[in-house]
């Protein structure tokens, strides 16, 4: 380990969480187990600071804080909602921001994390689409969310022990530093979550779900479909151009083939465009042969959207149509949807924090 100060050109300082735990920094002089103490006031403790690693003596604190930072916001700030999730908006050392979503429930918790600053995948129905794309998020600015989150919720990371990237961006867009958050995560060293506990969220991108198939992580895919042909789709995700339907569902079936996993089919409901019970006919026709579970996901609505939400008669009817061509189907509904922290609502509101 070199002596020589890590800050960058402008004088920043580097983030501690973007390095694999095998290269978190030892001052110079230290035992070996000093290493495990920074591992543990990171990342059992959520630590936020340097000054808090009250084990450490204060010349290898001081020596760790002239070269690294352990928070990579410079703002958080908390909006509950009235169900008992909160969102977060973190706004980032560069003055961008993103946003985080912490959901409790009975006997465990969920944050759904962000993997960009906006999105470039511009479905037409997502708020956060609607934003653009601003950055791509770095391994310690993912795994930073659930950190920061845990810290402010009073809650050991290690309780929480369900991610979904959820969130802001496509994470499969963001492939190095998505994954790199993921085995993070899954690191005994660090967070020491189980796989099959993750869930990565994506529009559809065939060669990159083929690509994460090959990784041999047994995560949970969940894929965007939201129609089950192309013109439908591309009315609904314009980017949907470049990659059609079947190339999507014949990668699902890779998915399956090299990692025996269900897939999740996230298929949001929008009145008059998507919600027919004919649709669902030819859902059920599309995914026959996968090991496929559909969630169906009510639209939450936002302003300048231009979709209206299908009735709870049209909801049931389209569920029920699946379940009698045999598909496993379910109704979620998002949590957060006051706070502006539903599925398809994240836009950086700013209002009402706590």
């Amino acid at each position: 380990m070199t002596d020589k100060p890590t800050s960058l050109p402008d004088g920043s300082t580097t983030n501690l969480l973007d390095l694999p735990l095998a290269e978190l920094p030892l001052p110079p002089g230290s035992a070996g187990y000093r290493r495990d103490q920074v591992v543990d006031w990171v990342y059992a403790k959520s630590a936020g600071g340097f000054d808090e690693m009250t084990n450490l003596p204060p010349d290898a604190r001081g020596w760790l804080a002239d070269r690294y930072h352990l928070d990579p916001f410079t703002s958080t700030k908390r909006f509950p909602s009235r169900d008992g999730s909160v969102r977060y908006l973190f706004t980032l050392r560069d003055g961008k921001q993103t946003e985080a979503v912490y959901m409790p429930y009975e006997g465990r918790s969920t944050v759904c994390l962000s993997s960009m600053v906006g999105c470039p995948a511009g479905c037409a129905f997502c708020a956060t689409g609607a934003m653009g794309f601003g950055r791509n998020l770095t391994r310690g600015e993912i795994v930073g969310q659930l950190l920061a989150v845990a810290r402010h919720e009073g809650v050991p990371a290690k309780r929480i022990r369900n991610v979904v990237l959820m969130g802001m961006g496509e994470a499969l867009l963001n492939y190095q530093e998505a994954l790199a958050a993921v085995r993070t995560l899954i690191d005994p060293g660090a967070l020491d979550m189980s796989a099959r506990r993750i869930t990565l969220s994506t529009v559809g991108l065939p060669s990159r779900m083929r690509r994460l198939a090959d990784e041999g992580l047994p995560l949970v895919l969940a894929v965007s479909l939201h129609a089950p042909d192309d013109e439908t789709r591309r009315r609904i995700i314009p980017t949907a151009l470049a990659n059609p339907v079947a190339d999507i569902v014949a990668a699902m079936g890779y998915w399956q083939e090299r990692l025996g996993r269900r897939v999740s089919i996230e298929y949001t409901l929008l009145e008059g465009v998507n919600d027919s019970d004919a649709k669902a006919r030819e859902l059920a026709k599309l995914l026959r042969g996968l090991d496929a579970h559909v969630n169906l996901i009510p639209f939450n609505p936002w302003h300048g959207s231009g979709f209206g939400q299908s009735s709870r008669a049209r909801t049931e009817s389209f569920k029920a149509t699946l379940h009698e061509k045999g598909m496993s189907v379910s109704v979620r509904f998002s949590r957060g949807r006051d706070a502006g922290g539903a599925c398809g609502q994240l836009a950086l509101k700013r209002d009402q924090a706590a």
